[in-house]
């Protein structure tokens, strides 16, 4: 049986790449941060698909507790065969007025954390002589966003981050891959005021929104042996949103 680590697993689109990686019959790895998160319904959803499932808490933007994180996932399932960087946070605001603090947090989450799962995931991938790697992006890290500048900073640098760790290890059988959604509809897009929605919908040439579905997909194909042979890309799943 083979293994899947998902950060920000308990819920949001983590959670719905947990229960598509536990279709495609890996064990799964629910990283969570915050005790309020429903990680135990998670890992119950997750165990009703006949695999094994667990909940480790880690702060992903701390290079210790993820050391921890991956010497514990390998101690109880033997090997970590699929890394998701899912975890990720916003903290928007115009340049002009944004708290250092914010711009630190983003980046630090968002992109350290990927530094510091890779790190720790990829000895063991190199022992076993396989792994897939897959980090969430954006498509702000490769169009831009005003008011993000932390955010699209964060998204980009896991794209460059992605393409030089797939140049360094994919003579080991490790495949290094990104994932950048769109406009992905969520309670918190569900939120936005009608114009608002409009517009973005018909800036969108397929002319809707994305779903969890549609990223789940695209990062179990990612996962799977009919990906083996792509490695250092990044697939924008957008609607067309930025070409």
């Amino acid at each position: 049986m083979s293994t899947a680590l998902i950060t920000g697993a308990s819920r949001g689109i983590g959670r719905e790449l947990a229960l598509r990686l536990a279709d495609e019959g890996y064990d799964i790895v629910v990283n969570y941060l915050f005790e309020e998160e429903d990680y135990a319904g998670t890992v119950a959803e997750i165990e009703k698909k006949g695999v094994k499932a667990i909940a480790i808490k880690a702060d992903v933007s701390q290079f210790s507790e993820v050391e921890a994180m991956m010497k514990q996932t390998v101690e109880t399932f033997g090997s970590i065969d699929v890394l998701v960087n899912n975890a990720g946070i916003t903290r928007d605001g115009l340049l002009a007025r944004m708290k250092e603090e914010d711009f630190d947090a983003v980046i630090n989450v968002n992109l350290k954390s990927v530094f510091n799962c890779c790190r720790h995931a990829v000895p063991y991938m190199m022992k076993q002589k396989h792994g897939r790697i897959i980090s969430m992006a954006s498509v702000v890290g490769l169009s831009g966003q005003g008011g993000q500048t932390n955010y699209s900073a964060s998204k980009a640098g896991i794209i460059g981050f992605t393409k030089s760790l797939a140049k360094e290890i994919g003579s080991r059988n490790i495949t290094v891959n990104a994932v950048a959604p769109g406009f992905v509809e969520t309670p918190m897009t569900d939120a936005m005021p009608a114009k608002a929605r409009e517009e973005v919908l018909g800036s969108i040439p397929l002319r809707r929104g994305g779903t969890v579905k549609d990223i789940a997909d695209a990062v179990a194909f990612l996962a799977s042996e009919q990906a083996s042979y792509i490695t250092g890309h990044v697939l924008s799943v957008n609607g067309g949103m930025y070409m």
